[in-house]
């Protein structure tokens, strides 16, 4: 079924101008820092600049591109208008109470996820002042991910909740902080005014991940029956936060080749076709792109480059089967492997003889 409809690319992501944010999520494991790596080399030839988040506390952007990044955008070797940053979107009590009363800290921890929906918010007040043409996401896997894209209507409902408790307790809350001595910088009104503060940010933002024309979401997957439920999950929960994605890329795809003889590769081969024709099935309407399963890691900027046209261009096994280069390699590794034969056979008739 799959192979009798047209192989899709990412080059719809490249034409829409309009792309601020570029999600890229999926289970752990299926190459979700390669292929948001790419595409974040591919949208640096069509925009002005583009910054690269990874939010994944496992960070592994580092290790993609073999540069060290911090949590401030830093220049990619190599790249005019291609920068990089790792956040952890978690924020540390410490960091919660420093410059603000133990009372807000307490106040906040007490409406659940709302810590680290802050330190999103601030990450995002951070990346607006910065004036980058599209944001990609280097997700943490699935679950993390939804939490994350939780996080402003998290915030939303916590800041609702702590100005309900302000017009039920209001009087006592400013009896209380004027009994513990917190001056009015830190008092009720400044810390509720901050938080209202936030709001704004926060309504902007969801506003921007529902918007189709600015926020997209690609899903990363293998053709495996794990990560075909993975997925499923992940467009679910996409749409009941209505944030658009129409993106899939299936990776670590084994192609049928004349050559293989393997009994467990063809076998590999024909659990994979299964869950393809189901992938295309289901998610018949989405830009469905199919990455091949190399024999090597793609890490540093030549290999991602290297690898990049694979998401502009469907692969095609045949084109690269006979070429000049692939049959040197080929004989070169059965000379190596004729070699080993002949000392082997050697040894064995010396070992015989001795006998």
């Amino acid at each position: 079924m799959a192979e009798e409809l047209p192989e899709g690319t990412v080059q719809n992501l490249l034409d829409q101008e309009t792309l601020k944010w570029v999600f890229v999520g999926g289970k752990g494991g299926v190459g979700k820092t390669t292929c948001s790596s790419i595409l974040s080399i591919l949208l640096s030839r069509v925009r002005s600049s583009v910054l690269i988040i990874s939010t994944d506390p496992a960070h592994n952007l580092s290790d993609a591109f073999q540069q060290r990044f911090t949590k401030a955008p830093t220049l990619v070797n190599g790249f005019s208008n291609l920068y990089a940053m790792e956040v952890n979107p978690t924020v540390e009590n410490e960091e919660l109470e420093e410059g603000i009363d133990g009372l807000f800290s307490e106040l906040a921890n007490a409406i659940p996820g709302i810590d680290e929906a802050m330190s999103f918010s601030e990450m995002l007040k951070l990346v607006q002042t910065m004036d980058y043409s599209v944001i990609v996401f280097d997700t943490a896997p699935t679950g993390h991910t939804l939490r994350l894209l939780q996080f402003p209507s998290t915030l939303e409902k916590g800041l609702s909740k702590l100005m309900s408790l302000k017009s039920r307790f209001g009087g006592i809350m400013g009896q209380m902080t004027r009994m513990f001595g917190v001056d009015d910088e830190f008092g009720e009104d400044a810390i509720l005014g901050r938080l209202e503060g936030m709001r704004d940010v926060i309504e902007q933002v969801n506003r921007q991940f529902k918007d189709p024309d600015l926020t997209t979401f690609v899903c990363v997957c293998i053709p495996e029956f794990l990560s075909l439920y993975e997925t499923e999950r992940l467009v679910q929960e996409l749409t009941k936060f209505e944030i658009d994605t129409h993106n899939i890329i299936i990776n670590q795809v084994l192609y049928d080749e004349e050559d293989v003889e393997s009994k467990l590769l063809k076998a590999r081969m024909r659990m994979q076709q299964k869950y393809l024709d189901q992938f295309y099935m289901l998610y018949d309407d989405f830009h469905i792109t199919k990455l091949p399963l190399l024999p090597q890691e793609v890490t540093g900027v030549e290999a991602l480059t290297g690898f990049s046209g694979k998401f502009l261009t469907p692969h095609d096994p045949s084109s690269s089967r006979d070429t000049v280069e692939d049959l040197e390699m080929k004989i070169t590794t059965l000379k190596q492997q004729l070699e080993y034969a002949e000392t082997d056979l050697d040894r064995l008739r010396k070992g015989k003889q001795k006998a």
